[in-house]
């Protein structure tokens, strides 16, 4: 089926049509990867994308001069509550409406698309404008909907009371009709790590693959790192939220034995922060960790530069931006085995360990550490492999190629049962 659909990709430029309401490469998050989809799958198909505009900002058909943009203006949310609108979009029914209707009207007036792929929002609980159509099509990637592992629940009290809605996506999944209609007759489901598919098993998807929403352009220049035997420099980055896991970072650094020699720098703002100043000092480790706030764009590209491994043991990570950018430079990543950095980190380019419960984080944390510190052929080993990771999941170019070459495995046996119903 592969090789068909390679031949189909040979013989004519596709016409994709891309549903993305929040999609910007001026934005961050869900919108900028939308952006490079559209963007790098325009350079191989023709695509015709119909996103939401948001006031003030540029519109995407002048960021995408050579893809086809349908757009409407995004309707005024609750002004000043940017993360609560960021999770649950209150204007999504509208663009829902709007995107059926159009390609009702388009279908009617005798336009054809091969394939269609909706690619935002990428949370478990929207359903797809392209659902009941007569065209194949793609939703994802898709993520989160991740649970709290429960050792961990009594830390992370202090959160938003708005993010407790994700445990209402897995009922949904069981019991809203239009939400499993949308995914159980789409042509394929994608997300971007095997958790997603066991989320989505209620739904019944007729086909799931994985790759992540992530991408990167190229890979940071290489750079010689000291290899010092029992001395490790790490760098910690992320929002200063609970589930980022820097507390344990920072409790795992206490438990080293004295034959390494290991510091940690920590780049982010929130709450969490000042927790972990506080933790530090309490532990009597504050002298060994460095904790900058927030930094500019340059000085965490610095960081990557300057640092020999990478620490981030968060237990609630969708994706992980901030790994697939370690993997860039070159770093050694010790993250959980949970969510998307536990299906990104392999044994070729990091460690992970478990998220039971704190106390046993920050054991398997101080034992991987150890182990990254003095064993200078592993931190070696596993920085190549980073480089070669990153390639091969994550340059946007490859993931161009990929999904096209699912649309044209999709498309071919989307005609192959049109022609058995004839």
């Amino acid at each position: 089926m592969a090789a068909v659909g390679e031949m189909m990709l040979e013989q004519k430029r596709m016409r994709v049509l891309a549903v993305a309401p929040y999609c910007d490469g001026q934005d961050v998050g869900e919108s900028w990867c939308a952006f490079q989809w559209v963007k790098h799958l325009s350079t191989l198909a023709d695509v015709t994308l119909l996103a939401l505009h948001r006031k003030g900002c540029v519109p995407v058909s002048e960021q995408l001069p050579n893809v086809r943009v349908v757009t409407w203006d995004e309707p005024s949310t609750i002004a000043g509550l940017k993360r609560f609108n960021s999770m649950l979009k209150p204007g999504y029914v509208a663009f829902y409406m709007r995107a059926r209707s159009w390609l009702a009207k388009a279908l009617a007036a005798g336009e054809t698309f091969d394939i269609a792929h909706q690619f935002t929002p990428i949370a478990l609980r929207y359903p797809s404008p392209l659902a009941g159509f007569s065209i194949p099509y793609v939703i994802g990637p898709l993520a989160g909907s991740l649970a709290t592992p429960p050792g961990f629940v009594s830390e992370c009290a202090s959160a938003a009371w708005y993010t407790r809605l994700r445990s209402v996506d897995g009922w949904r999944l069981k019991h809203d009709g239009t939400l499993k209609h949308s995914y159980r007759n789409a042509a394929a489901v994608v997300g971007v790590a095997p958790y997603v598919g066991e989320l989505l098993a209620p739904a019944q998807p007729k086909r799931f693959e994985v790759i992540s929403e992530l991408g990167v352009d190229d890979l940071a220049p290489e750079h010689q790192r000291d290899m010092v035997p029992n001395r490790l420099r790490l760098v910690h980055i992320g929002r200063g939220v609970r589930t980022k896991g820097l507390r344990d970072a920072v409790r795992a650094m206490a438990l080293l034995p004295e034959s390494v020699d290991v510091r940690l720098v920590s780049a982010g703002q929130g709450e969490e922060i000042d927790i972990c100043r506080a933790e530090a000092k309490k532990l009597g480790i504050d002298d060994r960790i460095d904790f900058l706030g927030q930094v500019p764009r340059a000085q965490v590209e610095e960081l990557y530069k300057n640092a020999d491994g990478f620490l981030f043991p968060s237990f609630r990570e969708p994706s992980g931006s901030v790994v697939f950018e370690a993997l860039r430079h070159g770093l050694p990543v010790i993250t959980t085995d949970i969510g998307g950095p536990g299906y990104v980190i392999d044994q070729t380019c990091g460690l992970t360990v478990p998220a039971q419960s704190p106390e046993q984080l920050a054991a398997d944390l101080a034992t991987a550490i150890s182990r990254l510190a003095m064993d200078t052929e592993l931190r070696a080993s596993l920085s190549a492999g980073a480089r070669t990771r990153i390639s091969a999941i994550g340059l946007w170019r490859n993931k161009a190629k990929w999904l096209l070459k699912l649309y044209g495995e999709l498309t071919e046996q989307s005609q192959l049962k049109l022609h058995e119903v004839c």
